[in-house]
């Protein structure tokens, strides 16, 4: 099995064979938080307007939007999984645009199978990957809006492409390097980083699922596939 690591949406735009997208802060650990709350399905959707457009036509679909870390103006809620903790969620569907997660998806136009991957399902991912053993896996670490090297996403690749191999993987050197790259949640000027997203994010394989992800009719759709 050839695995690379990519990074940012340069790597998205060069994924081939079945494609990892990782965004751990926070746009797939919300997916995955959703998923464990009942949500049916997610639409990603990378320009704003288009999925604007989208909960137009279906208005009882919920949007979550989210730029510069913070939640679009209109939007039903942004991108913290601490938010949905009150939230009913049964059975909904949700318009998911992000400023590096969904841009991911968006721009993996030569991936074979698309699947979206946090430290929250990383076990999961793998042993789908180890299932499936496909002859390329391509596992994109989204970064900073999908332009500047984002550690924790790294860490997932790195954890995801150690359990593919059976290979050992240093958890408590993962560990600092985490508690570095959250730095920006627990600075009280940038209130759109909740430090309670922190542990929420960080859990390393509480969800047995993978959030896979296919154009339906012109529109990408997130489902779960419980393992």
């Amino acid at each position: 099995m050839d695995i690379r690591i990519l990074e940012l949406i340069t790597g998205a735009k060069q994924a081939e064979g079945l494609t990892v997208i990782i965004d751990v802060f926070r746009a797939f650990t919300l997916e995955a938080y959703m998923f464990a709350k009942g949500v049916r399905e997610t639409h990603p959707i990378g320009g704003l307007e288009e999925a604007f457009q989208l909960k137009r036509e279906h208005p009882d679909w919920l949007l979550s939007g989210e730029r510069g870390g913070a939640k679009v103006e209109g939007c039903d809620f942004g991108n913290s999984p601490y938010d949905l903790r009150n939230m009913e969620l049964k059975d909904r569907t949700i318009i998911h645009s992000t400023s590096a997660g969904t841009q991911g998806i968006v721009n993996a136009v030569f991936a074979e199978e698309i699947v979206t991957g946090s430290l929250v399902n990383a076990d999961a991912v793998a042993a789908y990957i180890r299932m499936k053993q496909p002859e390329r896996v391509s596992i994109v670490a989204m970064g900073n809006a999908g332009v500047t090297r984002a550690d924790e996403d790294l860490i997932c690749a790195e954890y995801i492409r150690a359990k593919i191999l059976g290979e050992a993987y240093d958890l408590d050197a993962a560990d600092r390097r985490l508690h570095q790259a959250a730095a920006h949640f627990y600075d009280p000027a940038k209130t759109q980083y909740p430090a309670e997203d922190v542990p929420l994010c960080t859990e390393i394989g509480i969800f047995p699922f993978v959030i896979r992800v296919t154009e339906e009719n012109g529109i990408w759709t997130g489902r779960k596939i419980s393992l």
